[in-house]
């Protein structure tokens, strides 16, 4: 045995409410402290929709820490990129980047009603 896991896998749910009340109570300085400004401008883009983009979100990264087992990592290091076909991305930067390093990493996010959720699959495996 020994040996590490091909695969280690994160997921995490969030509460769609939660995200609401920390953007009312604190606003720029939540969303300049926990998102990119390509994420915030993606979910500010309909604002009916910003707390559930923003949760999922949030569950994306915190799923990201735990399958890439980054603690102590800043939450802009770690960014949800959507692609022009409607498919997101993490991709890494600073810390995480240098941390959790370059290994393929597949995401899943979704939400519905008061709930927002993520997985994150890496391949510790890849060449």
């Amino acid at each position: 045995m020994g040996t590490s896991p091909h695969f280690r896998v994160g997921i995490d749910l969030v509460r769609v409410s939660a995200v609401a009340e920390s953007l009312q109570q604190f606003g720029d300085r939540f969303l300049q402290r926990v998102f990119t400004r390509s994420e915030v401008a993606y979910a500010m883009s309909s604002p009916p929709l910003a707390a559930s983009r923003l949760a999922a979100r949030f569950a994306a990264k915190e799923a990201t820490r735990k399958a890439l087992r980054l603690d102590g990592v800043g939450w802009r290091d770690i960014e949800v990129v959507r692609q022009p076909d409607g498919a997101c991305d993490i991709q890494l930067h600073g810390v995480a980047r240098a941390v959790g390093g370059a290994d393929p990493l597949a995401l899943s996010m979704s939400h519905e009603g008061d709930h927002a959720t993520a997985i994150v699959i890496a391949d510790r495996n890849h060449p």
